[in-house]
């Protein structure tokens, strides 16, 4: 019995021994990574609309004649400045990694902005003619654009130029005084001409208080464009219909400095 006993011990002792090595020879278990999800990437793909206020600085208005007069006004110009505040809509498109430089989520943006602004702009000055004064006044109270815009993305930062059509709403009058005679001269209404100019732009982090959204879709940009519109006659309403004076024309033109905010889509 004693025998047996031995026996059965020395077996089971050989199927422990088996047993062990079996196992170390097994890959150890080892808990799996935890799942770390990529970093979204911006992109500047899709419809926007946002405001805009800044200044409008060196605005110019010029009067020059177009015929002989008898009053002596020759070519009149001045300049003004005031404050400008609106709204754009516009579209981007990013094709991402354009340029094989930024990382990722850079590239090349192409879009079109279209914009509509409050003008404070309006200025009079008089000058001493032949026999006589003259008073100038012009100004523009409405400007809008639409323009093509071109920049390079890196991720959430954008630096771009623009340029294309601008239009605007300029009321100008003439009021000369010779020889006891007035002669009114004015124009109010749309003129339209050119407009170019560049800036940055930058996709607010989530947590700023600017993105009430708390998302990645907030932009502050901030921009400088140059307008240049059209010449365009003036009317002749004078009093004194004897003494009619025609020949003066105006032309507008200036500079605007502005930050805006937008919401993409």
């Amino acid at each position: 019995m004693f025998a047996s006993k031995k026996i059965v011990t020395v077996a089971a002792m050989l199927v422990g021994a088996a047993g062990a090595a079996h196992a170390a020879d097994l890959p150890a278990r080892v808990a799996p990574a935890p799942y770390v999800a990529p970093l979204p990437v911006f992109t500047w793909t899709g419809a926007y609309f946002g405001i805009n206020a800044g200044a409008a600085f060196d605005n110019k208005q010029e009067f020059t004649t177009t015929a002989n007069r008898s009053d002596g006004i020759g070519n009149t110009k001045f300049s003004d400045s005031g404050f400008s505040a609106g709204g754009q809509i516009g579209y981007n498109y990013q094709l991402q990694g354009f340029g094989g430089f930024g990382g990722p989520g850079s590239g090349l943006v192409v879009g079109f902005e279209a914009d509509a602004m409050y003008m404070d702009t309006d200025k009079s000055v008089n000058t001493i003619t032949n026999n006589g004064t003259a008073s100038f006044r012009s100004g523009l109270d409405f400007l809008g654009t639409a323009r093509g815009r071109l920049g390079y993305a890196f991720n959430q930062f954008m630096i771009y130029g623009t340029g294309g059509f601008a239009y605007g709403n300029v009321n100008s009058r003439v009021v000369s005084i010779y020889n006891g005679n007035t002669d009114l001269q004015r124009q109010s209404g749309f003129n339209t001409g050119y407009t170019y100019g560049g800036g940055v732009e930058y996709a607010l982090p989530t947590g700023s208080f600017l993105n009430f959204f708390h998302s990645s879709a907030v932009t502050l940009k901030a921009e400088y464009l140059r307008y240049e519109l059209d010449s365009s006659n003036l009317r002749d309403t004078s009093v004194n219909t004897v003494n009619l004076q025609p020949g003066l024309k105006v032309k507008n033109e200036g500079n605007i400095a502005r930050i805006g905010l937008n919401y993409k889509f």
